[in-house]
């Protein structure tokens, strides 16, 4: 009877890690404290990735480009797994000051979005809404769409780049990912089998190597590029910034690599 009183609370503690393993790698915020209108930047509220309730799940921002004789590219911004989108707004302002439109979202269990927590699945299911809004709902063809992964969220546009091989161009600003590592030197971990019980990877390394899509890999290091950035296929553009780096090295960048790659919205 005790032994099988142990095995109970074993499978029991494994459950728990299992259902509640999401935490290692996410810690999502409800509270939006900055929009873009803070920021100085207009923009509209919107809401898709309707479920078979036909309920809309996903809020987030149409943050327009400044207006233009030249119709200028979007950018879909999949931001880190940790806060909200409002943490995201300086990428936002740094892709409006480059001259392109910007959708900004949360994924379901971020911010204002539905959802009682989120995971890697969940999420890329997410970024695959985002893309289908821009392309169904606001008539920009693929074409013109580039797929911002900071973070996080950086296996995400990878993910959805391999899967829609007519995106153009994928930027990616300090990428995180590949968590199994990093599981296996975490105490919470340690008590249960949890390289069988640990699916929240998020990989990277492995889909960068032979992800055919034009990559723009910035990291903001002293030292060296990340293995994993200088082992992904061409073609690809690496940038090394320190911390402290001026902001305009980073806009020249991606205008240079946005008109390399991108074609303006008709």
């Amino acid at each position: 009877m005790l032994l099988l009183a142990v095995l109970c609370a074993y499978i029991a503690v494994c459950a728990l890690f299992y259902h509640g393993q999401w935490q290692l790698v996410l810690q999502p915020s409800r509270s939006v404290s900055q929009t873009p209108t803070t920021a100085g930047l207009q923009s509209t509220e919107v809401h898709f990735g309707v479920d078979a309730t036909g309920q809309p799940q996903l809020d987030g921002w149409w943050i327009p480009a400044d207006a233009s004789a030249t119709p200028r590219p979007t950018a879909l911004i999949l931001h880190d797994g940790t806060g909200s989108l409002s943490d995201a707004i300086p990428t936002a302002h740094l892709l409006h000051d480059a001259e392109l439109n910007v959708l900004l979202f949360d994924y379901r269990g971020f911010g204002h979005s539905l959802g009682q927590h989120p995971d890697q699945q969940l999420m890329q299911a997410d970024a695959a809404s985002a893309l289908r809004y821009l392309t169904d709902l606001r008539n920009i063809p693929t074409s013109s769409i580039v797929v911002f992964g900071e973070g996080l969220g950086a296996p995400l546009a990878v993910n959805l780049c391999a899967a829609h091989k007519d995106l153009p161009a994928i930027i990616l600003e300090s990428p995180k990912g590949d968590f199994d590592q990093t599981i296996r030197n975490d105490p919470r971990a340690r008590m249960v089998p949890a390289s069988f019980l640990f699916n929240q990877k998020f990989p990277l390394a492995a889909p960068l190597q032979t992800l055919p899509t034009p990559k723009l890999l910035i990291s903001i290091t002293t030292g060296s590029t990340p293995i994993n950035l200088q082992n992904a296929a061409d073609p690809k553009t690496t940038l090394e910034l320190p911390p402290a780096a001026n902001p305009q090295t980073l806009h020249d960048a991606i205008i240079r690599f946005i008109g390399t790659y991108l074609t303006p919205s008709p």
